[in-house]
């Protein structure tokens, strides 16, 4: 990797490392509506194959709303932070590490009354 693509990707692990700190608090989880005539909010999360629900309210839903908003965009910095290590440590360029297409999904031929096959 050349000095200034390093460089490039050390001042973006700081921008990361700095977008972190100043997060705030976070909770894993959702906020969820429950009842049949009157919805009410909760908070849930599944713990070591759990499902764990505290009732929340309406004033404390938009707190628990952002605390797993700021989860998730901090799911997303961890995913960037693991990709920059990744070409750090490999040695290569931003361009080393792509993203991996998705597979085609086959569509399987399904028989028909006389035997034959047939796409769907």
């Amino acid at each position: 990797m050349t000095k200034s693509g390093d460089a490039r990707i050390k001042a973006r692990l700081a921008t990361v490392h700095q977008r972190m700190r100043t997060m705030g608090p976070v909770m894993r989880g959702s906020v969820t509506l429950m009842g049949t005539r009157h919805k009410q909010p909760y908070f849930s999360v599944s713990i070591k194959g759990r499902t764990r629900v505290i009732y929340l309210g309406d004033e404390k839903a938009v707190t628990a709303r952002t605390y797993a908003a700021n989860y998730r965009k901090l799911s997303a910095l961890v995913d960037e932070m693991t990709l920059l290590h990744m070409r750090l440590l490999k040695g290569g360029g931003p361009a080393n590490i792509k993203a991996r297409k998705p597979k085609r999904l086959r569509v399987p031929a399904r028989a028909t009354r006389h035997g034959r096959s047939q796409v769907a």
